[in-house]
């Protein structure tokens, strides 16, 4: 019974977890579409977009080139 109780906490962790992690989707003025895992922010210093996509890299992007930002 113990060994169920746990088993089920873990699963229910799992599910929390995954619904707290937030995709966002940028367009792009030219109609591309890209996927961030994050909320894309925008550097002060440079006045770009900066977003880190699913292979963990950081990327920028212009603001000017940005259409809008969803949140999927």
């Amino acid at each position: 019974m113990k060994k169920w109780l746990i088993a089920a906490f873990c699963i229910s962790g799992m599910f929390a977890l995954v619904g707290c992690s937030n995709d966002h989707l940028i367009r792009t003025s030219d109609g591309q579409i890209i996927e961030a895992d994050d909320k894309p922010e925008i550097d002060d210093d440079t006045g770009m977009i900066e977003y880190e996509d699913h292979s963990g890299r950081d990327n920028q992007i212009p603001q000017g080139d940005v259409r809008e930002i969803k949140e999927r």
